[in-house]
């Protein structure tokens, strides 16, 4: 259950118990949706036959949110929206007006609903108490803020921002490779984008390339800055590093995978959820320090 993408946010405000968690979120748990509805959001457990919304292992929380949504492809409705067109034309003696093919697609619509296939998705979210830290795996901001409002939603009284970093993620990868010694703990590794600032915003993207080539340190001198990099932590995992500070394809390596072949089936989920957040512990803090440390507040 590795997460592959992750989204930072500094607890500034947490004082609900596993228990207190568990009582809010089943209020709010994931139900499949009605006849006409197209999609639904809601709590899901974490771990695979397991009853609870909160899976705990020691200090450390996890928690799901899971999407249902029906597929009814726009084509689809679309080429029947059409044949009914034409059996309007013939019946009234001209072809139907905006208002009426408006009314129409939703007739058509509101009719394939409760007959359309619905699949779900789910994310999750790593709650570090100790560390004040809330760690989310989505891909973008759009399905972080699904989990984030209804978090908010669901327990009253919590606060948390974004994590913020003294140096932007920008200013320092493009530093990396204009010649700027990196943190030891880190390594570059072959992959890289760099956007101009200009308004057409050219953009030079190496995929499993040498970055140290003559041709990157022109692009950066040309203008050009580094809003994404691929690198690795102490050869146990590799992620690329986003302009925004976000976190993607992030990847045990082998020498991580190793520790856990042992592990029985029933034991892998705790396994890898132990193996995850003990790692990512160490992992996010040499990050923030590698940006000059995380940013306070304005008074």
């Amino acid at each position: 259950m590795w997460f592959k993408n992750l989204i930072i946010y500094r607890l500034n405000k947490w004082d609900v118990t596993p228990e207190q968690l568990e009582e809010k979120l089943s209020q709010h748990a994931l139900q499949p949706c009605s006849g006409l509805e197209l999609q639904r959001a809601g709590w899901i457990p974490p771990k695979e036959g397991e009853p609870t919304f909160v899976h705990t292992l020691g200090k450390q929380m996890l928690i799901c949110l899971g999407a249902e949504k029906k597929l009814l492809p726009a084509s689809v409705i679309n080429t029947i929206c059409k044949a009914r067109a034409v059996e309007m034309e013939e019946q009234q003696g001209y072809k139907p007006g905006r208002k009426q093919m408006k009314q129409l697609k939703e007739a058509i619509t509101d009719e394939l609903l409760p007959r359309a296939f619905a699949v779900r998705r789910r994310s999750c979210a790593w709650i570090d108490t100790d560390a004040g830290l809330l760690v989310l795996d989505a891909a973008n901001l759009a399905k972080a803020d699904e989990l984030v409002e209804l978090l908010v939603k669901s327990v009253d009284g919590i606060a948390f921002t974004p994590l913020k970093t003294e140096i932007s993620p920008t200013t320092a990868m493009t530093a990396w490779l204009a010649g700027e010694d990196l943190p030891s703990a880190f390594t570059v590794d072959r992959d890289c984008e760099l956007r101009a600032s200009g308004d057409e915003k050219a953009t030079v993207r190496y995929v499993r390339h040498s970055l140290e080539a003559e041709e990157i340190a022109k692009h950066i001198k040309g203008g050009k800055e580094v809003t994404k990099l691929a690198m690795t932590w102490y050869d146990r995992i590799s992620f690329v590093l986003h302009e925004n500070g976000q976190i993607k394809r992030l990847q045990a390596l082998d020498l991580l995978k190793e520790q856990s072949d042992g592990d029985t089936q029933d034991d892998a989920f705790d396994a890898d959820f132990a193996l995850m957040s003990g790692e990512l512990k160490k992992m996010l803090p040499a990050i923030v320090d590698a940006l000059g440390g995380e940013s306070k507040p304005s008074a």
